[in-house]
Formats: C-alpha cells, sequence, structure tokens
C-alpha cells in the first residue's frame, strides 16, 4: 500500500498458496461435519445430520448394555444364600465391587469412608459387634436398621438412663465407671471399681454379660475390649451410665432394594471384623 511510520512500510505480500489451500480445506472440512453431524440449534431441538448420531444415544445404550450384562449376576445373587456367595468368584467379585460404591455412597457419611468410625458411630474393621457379625447379622442389621421405628424388625435395645431416673446416684455411677474400665484392662481406683463390681453385676450384666463380654441377641455391647462408642474416659462412660445416648440406623431395605443390601452386607463382612 505504500504506507510508512518511523521507517516500517506495509507492503501487500500474498499469503503462501499452501496456507490458503489449508483455510479452504478447513472451510471445507466444516460444511462437511454440518451435513453429517449434529450441528445448529433450531426452534424445535437441533439439526441432526446425516449420520443421526448422538453422544447420549451412545452413552445410553452403553448404559444398556452393563446394565444387561450385570442382570445375570444380579439376578444370581438375589436367590443366592449369603454363607454361599464366597463359593462362586465371579459372584464374590460382583458383590464386593457393588457393596464398596453402595457403601460409600449411603453408610461412609457416618461410618466414614474407610469404615473407621467416629464417635457414635461404629467402626466396622474391628471384632466388636453389638448386633453380631456373622453375614445373616449384618444383613439382619441393615435391612432393618437400628431403632428405626419405620420397620417392625428393627434392631431395638435401650439402656436405661441410671442417673436421670435415680436408680444410681453420683457415687454409684462414678464407682460403676471405674469397674468397666477395669473390665477392658484400663487403669482405674481400684477401691471405686471393686464397689462398682456389685453395681455392675446388678445392673448392667444382664445384657453386657458378667465379665463384659456382650450379648448380641440384646443389643448389648461388648465391654471388656476397649472399644468404645462414645469414649473410653471414665468420665464418658459415666456420662453414658447416666443419661446414655441411643443411636439410630435407617432400615436401609425399602430404599436400597434388597440385592444392594445383600451387597452391602458382603463387603462389611470382608472389611476384616466379620465373624
Amino acid at each position: 500500500t505504500g504506507h510508512e511510520w518511523d521507517g516500517i512500510k506495509e507492503l501487500n505480500k500474498p499469503l503462501p498458496r499452501w496456507w490458503v489451500w489449508t483455510f479452504y480445506a478447513t472451510i471445507l472440512w466444516a460444511i462437511g461435519y454440518w451435513v453429517v453431524y449434529p450441528a445448529w440449534p433450531t426452534l424445535s431441538g437441533y439439526t441432526k445430520g446425516m449420520f443421526g448420531y448422538s453422544q447420549r444415544a451412545v452413552v445410553a445404550g452403553e448404559i444398556g448394555a452393563a446394565r444387561a450384562a450385570q442382570g445375570q449376576l444380579r439376578d444370581k445373587l438375589a436367590v443366592t444364600p449369603l454363607n454361599r456367595v464366597t463359593e462362586d468368584p465371579d459372584l464374590l467379585r460382583f458383590a464386593m465391587a457393588g457393596g464398596a460404591a453402595a457403601f460409600q455412597t449411603n453408610c461412609g457419611p457416618c461410618h466414614g469412608r474407610g469404615a473407621q468410625g467416629f464417635a457414635g458411630y461404629p467402626n466396622l474393621n474391628d471384632d466388636s459387634w453389638v448386633w453380631g457379625g456373622t453375614p445373616e447379622q449384618i444383613l439382619q442389621t441393615i435391612t432393618h436398621g437400628v431403632r428405626d421405628a419405620t420397620s417392625d424388625q428393627t434392631r431395638l435395645s435401650e439402656m436405661p438412663a441410671f442417673g436421670r431416673d435415680s436408680v444410681l446416684n453420683a457415687a454409684q455411677i462414678g464407682e460403676t465407671a471405674a469397674f468397666v474400665r477395669q473390665l477392658s484392662g484400663q487403669e482405674t481406683d481400684q477401691a471405686k471399681s471393686g464397689k462398682g463390681a456389685q453395681i455392675y453385676a446388678e445392673n448392667c450384666a444382664s445384657c453386657h454379660g458378667e465379665k463384659g463380654e456382650g450379648n448380641a441377641e440384646l443389643g448389648g455391647p461388648q465391654l471388656n475390649d476397649a472399644i468404645w462408642l462414645y469414649g473410653g474416659e471414665e468420665s464418658q462412660i459415666a456420662a453414658q451410665i447416666r443419661a446414655p445416648r441411643h443411636g439410630m440406623m435407617p432400615a436401609w431395605a425399602p430404599r436400597l432394594g434388597e440385592t444392594v443390601v445383600k451387597e452391602l452386607a458382603v463387603y462389611v463382612h470382608s472389611l476384616g471384623g466379620g465373624q
């Protein structure tokens, strides 16, 4: 153009021919893409393209195929007794994978993603089971929940409020707490625990066992294993004796279905503490 400023002159040099033809080719490619694939939105949807391709349809097809492939194993799991699942490696892998996924979504928020538990929410990795740790007992607990009023077969137990209801006075509660710590081999005041032994025998042994071994039939937790749901300090044990806290777990069968609940039972039993 002949324009010049500060020693810089503007000229009109044509683009290289290869660059021009590449540019034209990309235009043709775009037009071809618009013709054969979905491209432009319309008032009623979008242009479908000559190939009728749809990513949604592809994904839906893959999901359908996966569900169909799982259907046979899911049906088999539904009719297989829990104690026979481990005999079929394919069925066991299927149940474990399904149980692990369901656990993370439904159980992890309370029991922890690693099933390690929190204060008030049991650890599922250890060998301490309030309601029993066999596959069948775990299945029953998951199916009907704990203290869930919506299920007439829910696990139900309730420890009396020995302090709030004036069954025991403060001194007796402290003595009983000292004895409970002694049951699990913890350091405690021997004079207090000696007095607490008789109180324990009269008020606690019927549910927790004479030696603190627990009673899964009644939902009486084991007390001689130093595994504590609400803390193992003497003051924490005394607080639980005085005015116990009672947790609640929903009945999962109505929410998840019997097959998923069975997968959960297989998975939880495998965590390391199953009986």
